[in-house]
């Protein structure tokens, strides 16, 4: 990340591609439906009988009897990495670029209820990935002389998984409480190598050293969650929601592996070694609050996330220059506000169409040479009803982010720029309800 980023222009299935992710469990996804990202990503208070909310286990109890609800979507991004080089001497000299398009499947999810107030989802979706590609060479002048030129290269590569299995209860109307059992799983392999080009004939023997750190996550967390509507009558809700994520130590297992290539004799020497790291995944907490009418609705999240605990033995310096990386709580504001002029106009289809807009507003969970990160979203998307009186719906979501800082760092008296990195994302989501009066599951047909 603190090096010259490599120019490149290519398209990829990974779900992020950030030099930021060479470390910890790399970049975080955010979570939700195409409806719920579109609108900034909230999701806590949010309490819609014809959506799949994941974000809070309480909202699967609003899942109406005798239906069933399907939700998948893809994402299409485009990214744009920047970094400020500078020399010796402090002064700019122009920036390296990065480009690179990707596209997946974002997360698949149902929900069905179990009984009168009470249900139950399943959501699988990523929960962070990695994917970064930098090389440098060494801008030693003695080593110039001495050995020859020495390249650096760091890449990685990988994904942790979420599969969320909720369960949603209403003991009262206006009262909902919820719990989620959360299974990660996944991968992250990353890949370093310094070789010697060009070497100098009859100086030594120096040697090339590639190296593979490859991580295994598989652990279980919980999550509890809880809806309480101050409002809730036929035209009108006003929702007050809260979550708490137990975080914990995900105990990933590291499989290491070292070889050296002597560049006169070509003699291997390969190193082995497995054992557990500590990783951990915060402590959360997250509020928020919604409203929804006949035609708008509007929410707000705050969520709090303990990431700077017990986090520290982790990642404490990397790259060629050892700067200092450390892990920070985040704090993290999502807005959202939606429309729908008329949901039951049988003659202007345009007046049945949802229209999304939201942002998103925060810090990134780590901090580079003493200095943090600014992260922004800002979202939008349209929701195309399939009927006239169902639930089922086409989702568009649009969403710009940006990950940057507003300051330099110094690495061994010389100035280092950090990367800012932009990105554009398109979605596509498919949201199929099932519990329309023309098509009810679980019902035995009468008359065919």
């Amino acid at each position: 990340m603190l090096v010259p980023l490599c120019g490149m222009a290519q398209s990829s299935s990974i779900n992020a591609y950030s030099p930021y992710s060479m470390y910890g469990p790399g970049e975080l996804i955010t979570p939700g439906s195409v409806q719920i990202r579109s609108m900034g990503g909230i999701g806590i208070a949010k309490r819609t009988a014809g959506q799949v909310n994941t974000l809070n286990p309480a909202s699967a109890s609003v899942t109406p009897r005798k239906s069933f609800i399907f939700d998948v979507s893809l994402d299409g991004t485009h990214y744009r990495n920047s970094q400020p080089k500078y020399d010796s001497n402090g002064k700019f000299m122009g920036k390296s670029m990065g480009v690179i398009n990707s596209g997946n499947i974002h997360n698949i999810a149902i929900a069905f209820p179990l009984a009168k107030g009470l249900g139950m989802s399943l959501n699988i979706s990523p929960y962070s990935s990695v994917a970064y590609k930098v090389n440098t060479t060494d801008q030693n002048e003695d080593n110039w002389a001495n050995i020859g030129r020495v390249q650096y290269g760091f890449e990685g590569i990988g994904d942790i998984s979420e599969v969320k299995l909720s369960i949603g209860w209403a003991p009262i109307q206006k009262l909902s409480i919820g719990l989620a059992a959360k299974y990660y799983w996944g991968y992250i392999e990353r890949k370093y190598q310094t070789t010697v080009t060009d070497q100098i004939i009859g100086l030594g023997n120096y040697s090339s050293t590639y190296g593979n750190d490859k991580y295994v996550v598989n652990n279980f967390k919980l999550q509890a969650g809880i809806q309480w509507s101050i409002i809730h009558n036929e035209t009108r809700i006003l929702t007050l929601g809260a979550t708490y994520d137990l975080g914990g130590n995900l105990n990933p297992e590291m499989r290491r592996s070292i070889s050296t290539s002597n560049n006169i004799n070509q003699s291997d020497n390969v190193l082995h070694d497995d054992n557990t790291l500590e990783l951990r995944v915060p402590h959360e907490v997250g509020v928020g609050v919604y409203f929804r009418d006949r035609t708008i609705a509007v929410g707000a999240d705050y969520a709090f996330a303990a990431w700077g605990s017990g986090n520290s033995s982790y990642v404490e310096s990397s790259g060629v220059n050892s700067i200092a990386v450390a892990y920070t709580n985040t704090h993290t504001l999502k807005l959202g506000f939606e429309i729908t002029p008329r949901p039951t106009d049988v003659r202007n289809y345009l007046n049945r169409i949802s229209y999304r807009v939201g942002a998103r507003l925060g810090n990134y969970y780590q901090t580079f040479g003493g200095e943090g990160l600014n992260q922004l979203a800002i979202t939008a998307g349209l929701g195309f009803p399939v009927k006239i009186w169902g639930a089922s719906s086409i989702n568009l979501g649009f969403e710009y982010g940006r990950i940057s800082s507003n300051r330099d760092v110094m690495v061994n008296a010389q100035k280092v720029g950090l990367v800012t990195q932009n990105y554009y994302k398109i979605s596509i989501g498919f949201s199929l309800f099932s519990g329309d009066t023309s098509d009810y599951w679980f019902v035995r047909q009468k008359f065919d």
